[in-house]
């Protein structure tokens, strides 16, 4: 089966950051600021990014690159003879099916508000009622599933990079309109100030636990999806410099999240630390509280939609690609079968809060959602990056730094340079480790 190729860098970046760029920005990375106390959080999150997602990154889409394979694949092409990285693979497949049976749901969650505030029924719009409600819950997966597979059934540049370049250009452009209208909001000082101004005092070792996990998340690092998109393209473009771009735009739509949510929160008295519903509560409350917010939340929530669908038509194409080599199958009977497999297991989610309710995996409170983001976000995504850092900077154990350094130098761009190994190959792998085993120490677990 021939090598699908994307047909310009530009959809290679927009696609990569489409898939950084998504829930994990607009919905955990606020609520998540909110709960760890604001500032103190943003900063160790951009030091996190700095020291820990740009080398992660630019490994991960070089080993993709090298082997022109899926992850499922591309550990075959790289490792020795008698080496086992390749259960890696398997491993990264697995975390993307875990990340769908969740974040479909909150897409599809996205896509009710969005068509709520569009057809002007937002006046009684809840959260709570939201997720509790079987029909809505399921309904809009199966949307979610539908479209997704619908666009991802065409050729990879037809599909997925057409549709993905207009998406994220459309959401920059709303994303600014929004910061700008809740810079103007009477609380927006007050917020501006928990958001952006670090408090010390708050500064604990579940903030850089969370702060690191929260990287990893809104990077899609350490399963294999920036892996897929590596080898989608040529040589061309050294891909610390590529890495870097993304991280980028992907640290900009989080940043600019928050200058929309934080003063909309102090403004209408919401509180901050309200978790997962943050997003929706408050700004359905801010919406159905100024003049023409119907359509100032028509704007917003189909941001969201756009945010939250190119991260699942991204991981999707993960999933998909990594199905196709196991089975030769065509996109379109691929499609099918991972969206209906997909579908079936994202119903423990849409009905964790209603016919699942039963299952409280940790905390009270806790649910499927938060099953799911647990393996995903504590485990598999940070023991994956470890994994990725381990192989490419160990020649002994896995490729080897020269082998890594070559690829992803090759073409123009910024170059990795022989002073960064040590960052390389025991800073990232040493720091992800001991926050790995702090936060499984500190986990609210009952």
């Amino acid at each position: 089966m021939e090598r699908e190729k994307l047909g310009s860098r530009l959809g290679f970046i927009l696609i990569s950051a489409g898939c950084a760029i998504g829930c994990g920005n607009v919905w955990k990375f606020p609520w998540m600021c909110g709960q760890y106390g604001g500032g103190s959080f943003v900063l160790i999150y951009l030091i996190c990014l700095i020291l820990l997602g740009i080398p992660v990154m630019t490994m991960e889409f070089s080993l993709g690159r090298a082997s022109g394979a899926s992850p499922v694949k591309m550990y075959n092409k790289l490792e020795k003879p008698g080496q086992k990285w390749h259960i890696h693979g398997y491993a990264a497949l697995f975390g993307n099916i875990c990340l769908m049976a969740f974040y479909t749901v909150v897409c599809g969650w996205m896509i009710y508000y969005f068509g709520k505030f569009l057809t002007g029924n937002n006046a009684e719009i809840g959260f709570k009622d939201m997720i509790a409600n079987p029909v809505v819950n399921v309904g809009f997966l199966a949307v979610t599933i539908a479209v997704t597979c619908g666009i991802l059934c065409f050729n990879l540049q037809g599909g997925l990079e057409r549709v993905t370049k207009y998406m994220m250009l459309i959401l920059f452009v709303l994303m600014i309109v929004l910061a700008v209208h809740s810079a103007v909001l009477p609380g927006a000082k007050e917020g501006l100030k928990f958001y952006l101004v670090p408090d010390f005092s708050k500064l604990t070792g579940p903030v850089i636990v969370g702060a690191m996990n929260q990287a990893f998340f809104t990077l899609s690092l350490g399963i294999g999806t920036m892996a897929i998109f590596g080898s989608y393209i040529g040589k061309e473009r050294s891909l610390l410099g590529e890495s870097l771009n993304v991280v980028i735009l992907d640290t900009f739509v989080a940043v600019v999240a928050g200058l929309i949510i934080f003063p909309a929160c102090f403004t209408f008295g919401v509180e901050v630390n309200a978790g997962p519903s943050l997003l929706f509560d408050t700004m359905a409350s801010v919406f159905n509280n100024i003049a023409g917010g119907r359509w100032w939340g028509t704007l917003f929530f189909l941001f969201m939609v756009f945010a939250a669908l190119s991260t699942v038509l991204a991981v999707f194409e993960n999933i998909l690609a990594c199905v196709r080599e196991l089975t030769g199958w065509s996109r379109p009977k691929g499609c099918l079968v991972c969206g209906i497999g997909i579908f079936l297991l994202a119903l423990t989610t849409a009905l964790g809060y209603s016919v699942f309710s039963g299952f409280v995996p940790f905390a009270e409170g806790s649910a499927w959602l938060d099953f799911w983001d647990f393996l995903v976000s504590t485990n598999l995504l940070p023991l994956g990056s470890l994994t990725i850092a381990v192989f490419c900077c160990n020649k002994r154990l896995g490729w080897g730094w020269e082998a890594f350094k070559r690829e992803a130098n090759a073409g123009k761009g910024l170059k990795v340079r022989d002073w960064m190994k040590p960052l390389f190959a025991y800073v990232v792998p040493v720091a992800i480790l001991g926050l790995y085993i702090y936060g499984l120490a500190t986990f609210n677990w009952k």
